[in-house]
């Protein structure tokens, strides 16, 4: 397999490791990011979905 590249001095290694390690970080920090949102808009909607259903029942009350 010509294709494969495995370097004789492993010193060439640490780059990539680097910026694997900063991408795999960074890929983390995004999804709790996206947690946090997801999160806040779920009580926000539910918030809304509540006093709807208040305003309906007065209504039919």
């Amino acid at each position: 397999m010509p294709f494969l590249y495995f370097p004789e001095d492993k010193t060439e290694y640490i780059p990539a490791a680097i910026s694997m390690a900063i991408f795999g970080a960074a890929c983390v920090l995004t999804f709790i990011l996206i947690k946090k949102v997801s999160k806040k808009q779920e009580l926000k909607t539910k918030e809304i979905e509540e006093r709807i259903n208040r305003e309906r029942n007065s209504k039919h009350v």
